[in-house]
């Protein structure tokens, strides 16, 4: 009974960046971001064949609780002098449509008030049984990789073709650090792509020394005052100096674990008695075989 989480920010990201903006609607409208979500949630499910489906939204993409802590808080994506985030001018109109699509086909859409994507898969990773596959090309969600609850990955930052499928065993030759202490290194390390400087000084190499040794925030600021014999002078004093932003990184890093999701089903999609709605958005937008490989990837 696998559960399939798409992150579908990135999806369509992915799909707007990945295919030509040449795909048009009869219409003119650019369709290129609904024609690669499509295709690679078709390729993805015949893939995976998924018994579960759930399209993970955001329901705010800067919380107002992390951004409290952090103002900065992915404030690098901010339009000049707004609360907006930066989108591209011919990717916004396809999104409600993308949107409309997904309920016609009957897959269930999640975005919480106030909660990332990443915080209602989060949930939903821990929530309910594996196996659960998490598609996206964030690797913030390396952090819920979970091997005895078959919990993995799909990571699609090298395109659905040659996509990886992170574990833990992955995690651990990738970066050199325990494979579920992947949040614990991000914090030192930091993240650019949401503002996150991470401690001043500690690059990848030091955030995976002090993965390696400590298993907290706690334990590395505890080993540093100590002169735990593992961190050198330099790197036990930038990890003392950091210790005000170590407070909060584990909440701006660590993914929400109990967002309120509303009860609902996420049975992959029975074929509809009447699929007059989704053949209509078809013609209307031009989506041709996208949408015929969604159906097809559906069994219907």
């Amino acid at each position: 009974m696998t559960l399939m989480l798409l992150d579908s920010a990135s999806l369509w990201y992915r799909a707007y960046y990945g295919m030509p903006d040449t795909l048009l609607s009869p219409t003119g409208m650019p369709v290129n971001a609904i024609r690669g979500y499509l295709d690679m949630s078709a390729r993805l499910i015949g893939m995976y064949s998924p018994n579960r489906i759930v399209a993970c939204i955001e329901g705010d993409w800067r919380p107002s609780w992390r951004v409290d802590l952090f103002p900065a808080y992915k404030a690098n994506r901010l339009e000049d002098d707004s609360e907006v985030e930066e989108e591209p001018e011919t990717l916004t109109p396809q999104i409600p449509v993308l949107l409309d699509l997904l309920d016609a086909f009957g897959i269930p859409m999640v975005g919480v008030d106030d909660y990332e994507a990443d915080d209602v898969m989060a949930t939903f990773a821990v929530r309910e049984k594996g196996p659960i596959r998490i598609v996206t090309g964030d690797r913030d969600l390396f952090q819920l990789v979970d091997d005895k609850r078959d919990v993995k990955v799909v990571y699609l930052a090298k395109g659905i073709s040659q996509h990886d499928l992170v574990d833990i065993s992955w995690v651990a030759n990738k970066y050199g650090i325990p494979g579920d202490r992947y949040a614990l290194f991000a914090m030192f390390r930091g993240d650019s792509s949401d503002g996150l400087p991470g401690v001043k000084g500690i690059g990848e190499k030091g955030a995976a020394l002090i993965a390696n040794n400590f298993a907290s925030v706690e334990d590395a600021l505890a080993g540093a005052k100590a002169g735990h014999e593992v961190l050198s002078a330099s790197l036990a004093k930038k990890i003392i100096e950091g210790a005000d932003y170590l407070k909060i990184a584990p909440t701006l890093v660590n993914c929400a674990r109990d967002v309120a999701i509303p009860s609902m089903k996420i049975d992959t999609p029975a074929k509809p008695d009447d699929l007059s709605a989704i053949y209509a958005i078809k013609e209307e937008y031009g989506l041709g075989a996208s949408v015929d490989r969604l159906i097809s990837a559906l069994r219907w």
